[in-house]
């Protein structure tokens, strides 16, 4: 997770704003015809931009306090002054949000989640915030809040990747009937044939698979548990035809017989 110079000229910005209010109330300066001359031809317009913002000298030392610790790979001290860069910006959500990141990418998905509800509490649309804290409480094993975490997603977006994640979430909670239906809406969507998802193949192996197997598979899962072998041996043929190698369908295909 690389500061990115975005993410710098807000600071920046934020900064600039900040000294500029602690002047309020004092009068400006006059300005001279100087002042409106624009730069020689030999100074880069971005150096010139630069140059005429200062930023707060504290900000400067966090921001290359953290860039400084995430080249050398010292990821606490990066999360330190990440935490001092949010005490002295405590209304910017995109460091909190980075935060959550990082948190996630080190498999601390429990601070994830309380740093991703923090911006929920902020805006409970932000979508970002939405994916990181459903992803959270899906490796946490809580398996009910991470639904009704992708479902909001769903309501906002209607989004397939989103859709897939629910219907996967409710056969583990055993909700089979909305299970079913949500596989049966997935199956509508064309975006099943072309987004992947990955699984092992018959070489213990990561490879990748249209949706589509996935979903056939979880169809024939949901009947098999709902004791319809005839009907489970279809949604599992189907899902080899589409993928012969496709190990869960060859696996649940056994049971029927």
């Amino acid at each position: 997770m690389r500061l990115s110079l975005l993410f710098v000229c807000m600071l920046i910005a934020a900064s600039a704003s900040a000294q500029k209010k602690s002047k309020k109330g004092q009068p400006e300066p006059a300005k001279t015809e100087a002042s409106a001359v624009p730069p020689a031809p030999e100074t880069k317009p971005e150096q010139a931009k630069q140059d005429s913002v200062k930023i707060d000298p504290l900000i400067a030392h966090f921001i290359r306090k953290y860039s400084t610790a995430l080249a050398w790979n010292d990821y606490d001290v990066a999360k330190d002054a990440l935490y001092d860069l949010i005490v002295e910006n405590p209304g910017n959500d995109s460091l909190i949000y980075d935060l959550a990141v990082f948190y996630y990418e080190r498999q601390k998905y429990a601070s994830s989640v309380l740093v991703g509800q923090e911006l929920l509490s902020r805006n409970p649309k932000s979508l970002p915030a939405l994916e990181i804290v459903a992803s959270g409480y899906e490796n946490l094993g809580i398996t009910d809040r991470a639904l009704q975490t992708y479902e909001s997603m769903y309501l906002l977006t209607n989004t397939t990747g989103s859709l897939y994640k629910m219907a996967f979430l409710q056969f583990d909670l055993k909700r089979f009937k909305e299970a079913a239906t949500s596989a049966d809406i997935l199956l509508t969507k064309p975006e099943v044939e072309t987004t992947n998802v990955v699984f092992n193949d018959v070489q213990n192996k990561p490879k990748e698979y249209a949706m589509k197997v996935a979903v056939l598979n979880l169809r024939g899962m949901i009947e098999l548990e709902n004791g319809n072998k005839p009907a489970a041996k279809k949604w599992f043929e189907q899902a080899l035809a589409a993928a012969p190698d496709f190990v869960p369908a060859r696996q649940s295909l056994n049971k029927t017989k």
